[in-house]
């Protein structure tokens, strides 16, 4: 039952935001349009409006992951759209973690290593939030601090790493949400499907798309629900997947990896145009 009252709280916060930005963008309906890979044009309006709606439904749930989680999404939500709306034309050939730690070590500031800063800062304050209810000595809290920290900013980035085609980092995001057990996270697995079904259908159709503001703000909600779902174990195993696709994201293209494995291929393109 709290799976489904998250899952409709989800679909409807993420709804009301997506109305209200469309109707009132900030900035200008222009601000937030670009060209996807198709090169067709699309709105980035639908990243703060998912951002919106998991935040305010997260905080619905009236529990300790639901306040991590908004405290997570809208920190990852503001660095992405930072990213989104202001990244200098001479610093887009600049990708990935490596890209952009190397520009930052060369004297050059570009809004992904300030994204990088953004959503660190709120993994934390989501980490330290969660830890506060599990009554541990220090140095047991200190481990898992820095562990849950990287379990949502590192969720964080990978799913924005997934947003390169419509509709995968939700299609990516919904079944991870899907997999969360009846814990107390069970209910913030409800919205973040709820956002995602909310999202899926206009992102499909090529009309949005998350952008980083949105992708962010997803891959935090999943890595707080994880760690507040998850024993010490499951947390490290979670870490460790991370990394490594975080890793292999710089050498090897998740589009290519997908493209070339029949069942992936498949639900990539499943509902697309």
């Amino acid at each position: 039952m709290s799976r489904l009252r998250g899952f409709a709280s989800g679909a409807s916060a993420t709804l009301v935001a997506t109305a209200i930005l469309e109707n009132r963008p900030p900035g200008g309906r222009n601000r937030w349009l670009r060209r996807n890979h198709a090169d067709r044009e699309v709105s980035l309006l639908a990243g703060p409006a998912t951002a919106v709606g998991l935040a305010a439904a997260s905080l619905a749930t009236g529990g300790r992951p639901g306040r991590a989680a908004a405290a997570a999404v809208l920190c990852a939500a503001a660095a992405g759209a930072a990213d989104d709306l202001t990244e200098r034309d001479e610093l887009r050939h600049i990708k990935g973690l490596r890209g952009h730690l190397g520009a930052l070590r060369h004297g050059r500031m570009t809004t992904g290593a300030m994204k990088i800063a953004g959503v660190g800062l709120g993994a934390l304050a989501a980490a330290a939030h969660l830890g506060a209810g599990r009554g541990q000595q220090r140095g047991g809290m200190l481990i898992d601090l820095a562990l849950d920290a990287t379990v949502i900013a590192g969720a964080a980035n990978l799913i924005n790493l997934f947003d390169l085609r419509p509709g995968r980092a939700l299609k990516v995001s919904g079944i991870v949400a899907a997999g969360l057990g009846p814990t107390a996270a069970g209910e913030l697995g409800g919205v973040i499907g709820g956002a995602v079904a909310a999202a899926l259908p206009d992102d499909l159709a090529e009309r949005t798309m998350l952008g980083d503001t949105g992708a962010n703000a997803l891959g935090a909600a999943i890595g707080t629900a994880l760690v507040a779902a998850s024993g010490r174990g499951a947390r490290c195993a979670a870490a460790a997947a991370i990394i490594a696709l975080t890793l292999a994201s710089e050498r090897v293209s998740f589009s290519a990896v997908i493209d070339d494995t029949p069942v992936l291929r498949a639900i990539d393109a499943w509902g697309g145009r």
